[in-house]
């Protein structure tokens, strides 16, 4: 590879939910080779998988190995519910935070709830909730477009409490099924878990930690240490063959870092850089946010060269009152020279409050000014992680990272919505967006034995307004006996006390008009013996 390191043009198995005892299939989703685990014909190939990014690297995705938990995802406790709210469902991944697994010695960790992504609403309610093993980290769930359609993406893989992932990005339609895997192209490496991005030229931009000998000395290192490199790369998703490969060191020099080698004798692999977001410029230029530096770095899409940076210790623009940022991420352009970026405030630990920033830089002056300034009420210090979200009408959606908190904000900087997981998860970012689904597979539907009640699944299916439970003795023989509003993934469908004892249940979903948009097979109840479908 030519030197500097930057070139253009490089020339089902099937998962499930438990949620209320209730296990419901998801629809197939390409863990090695989708086409053999049963996805719909022609949706993995139509990405450009087969020859392409999800089989060029010839590396199994590490679900594969690992069967999901059987635990419910956390909860979103919905603290704040105001006038002026932006419309859409909210994409969000929690998990435990890394380094937050070891409990006390001679303690019990407490059960981790189960992890994967999942479409909330504004109260909290789940919509889908894909299940991933245990092991495996979910970050920057969101809507994308691929093709000129809406999709859902997210990363997955591996993630040490150093913050450096390795994994791969899924895109799955709008029946959930994964029509394409995004993995690094070269088989020694992998995509790290900080970004991917769909761009509108069918490309992916993302992020990789690449360790690799190199002289410390400079930053009081030893000769023989070793550096974690931050390479950018372009991809094309439908060939997964790399447009851009940007690598760090070309361009950023140890000294520039906040960061100095730490280990016994700097023998840990020094992480001097941590990119963390990758977007486009309003001009089709890269904006690269870089934790170790505290830099915001626009580049050359074509040629990888620095074309500015904003903050850090080379800023090519003097800084007014307000505009230094520490360890910012997700640095978005908003137009007018105008730059939005949550801005942590702190380096690895809790302490100053976080804020949402935006930047106004003016390149022939040299200046760089604080257009304005987001901070939650509670005054939130975020640690790490994070990002923003502008949405119609000015408003501004907030995910507050390892504090574990998700906010709204209208234009006018007044807090419409609030929320908050359980201690110690957090969600990486959080989005709010619009989203139609019905998923390919059929709603289902259980008898609770404790309590007599059904409850109805349709996992992901978002236009479903209400449930029509129908019971009988007989599979051709069943009548309606109750309905209720949906409440989330798993809705609790009370039912009368002569249906309780009925040998079969079926339950319908019913749409705003009431009417019948998806149904379960004939369920037979523990009346019936064993239960299982009719």
């Amino acid at each position: 590879m030519p030197t500097p390191h930057v070139s253009r043009q490089l020339s089902r198995t099937c998962t499930a939910i438990i949620l209320g005892g209730l296990v419901a299939t998801l629809p197939p989703a390409a863990v090695a080779h989708p086409a053999a685990a049963g996805s719909p014909a022609g949706s993995t190939v139509a990405a450009g998988s087969a020859a392409g990014s999800t089989a060029a690297a010839g590396r199994a995705v590490a679900p594969a190995a690992e069967e999901p938990s059987d635990r419910p995802p956390p909860p979103l406790d919905v603290l704040e519910r105001r006038p002026g709210m932006s419309d859409g469902l909210l994409f969000v991944g929690p998990q435990k935070n890394p380094g937050r697994l070891t409990p006390p010695p001679g303690e019990e960790p407490p059960p981790e709830a189960g992890r994967g992504p999942q479409i909330v609403d504004d109260r909290g309610r789940p919509v889908w909730y894909h299940r991933v093993p245990q092991n495996d980290y979910v970050t920057d769930f969101r809507v994308q477009e691929y093709r000129g359609e809406k999709v859902l993406t997210w990363w997955q893989g591996k993630s040490d409490n150093a913050g450096l992932g390795e994994g791969v990005g899924y895109i799955a339609d709008e029946n959930y099924d994964i029509i394409a895997t995004v993995r690094a192209p070269d088989p020694e490496q992998s995509i790290d878990l900080h970004e991917f991005r769909l761009t509108p030229e069918g490309t992916a931009l993302v992020v990789s930690y690449q360790q690799r000998p190199y002289d410390l000395t400079p930053v009081g290192g030893p000769a023989d240490g070793d550096v974690i490199e931050s390479v950018v790369w372009e991809l094309d998703v439908a060939t997964g063959r790399p447009l851009l490969e940007w690598r760090s060191l070309d361009h950023v020099p140890l000294k520039d870092s906040d960061e100095r080698p730490s280990g016994r004798a700097g023998t840990r692999p020094f992480d001097y850089l941590h990119v963390n977001s990758v977007s486009l410029d309003t001009d089709g230029n890269l904006l690269v946010s870089a934790v170790g530096t505290s830099t915001v770095y626009k580049l050359d899409r074509e040629t990888g060269e620095v074309i500015w940076r904003l903050g850090g210790r080379n800023s090519d623009f003097r800084l007014g009152a307000g505009v230094r940022t520490i360890a910012q991420h997700d640095v978005m352009a908003v137009g007018d020279g105008t730059y939005r970026m949550f801005d942590n405030q702190n380096m690895h630990s809790d302490g100053y409050e976080s804020r949402v920033a935006w930047l106004r830089i003016d390149p022939r002056r040299g200046t760089a000014e604080l257009a304005r300034q987001l901070v939650h009420p509670d005054r939130i210090s975020t640690a790490v992680t994070g990002g923003s979200q502008g949405l119609p009408g000015g408003n501004t959606l907030v995910g507050w990272g390892s504090a574990g908190r998700v906010s709204e904000f209208d234009a006018n900087g007044r807090l419409v919505f609030d929320a908050a997981f359980p201690a110690e998860y957090s969600s990486y970012r959080a989005y709010r967006e619009e989203w139609e689904a019905e998923p390919g597979t059929a709603p289902e539907v259980r008898i609770d034995g404790a309590s007599g009640d059904a409850h109805a699944v349709w996992n992901g299916a978002t236009e479903v307004a209400g449930w029509r439970v129908l019971a009988g003795d007989a599979p051709d023989d069943l009548r309606p006996v109750a309905r209720e509003a949906w409440d989330g993934l798993d809705t609790d469908v009370d039912l009368p006390a002569d249906a309780r004892d009925a040998a079969y249940v079926k339950a319908e979903a019913l749409d705003a008009d009431g009417d019948v948009i998806g149904a379960s097979a004939v369920t037979k109840t523990g009346a019936a013996g064993e239960s299982g479908a009719g």
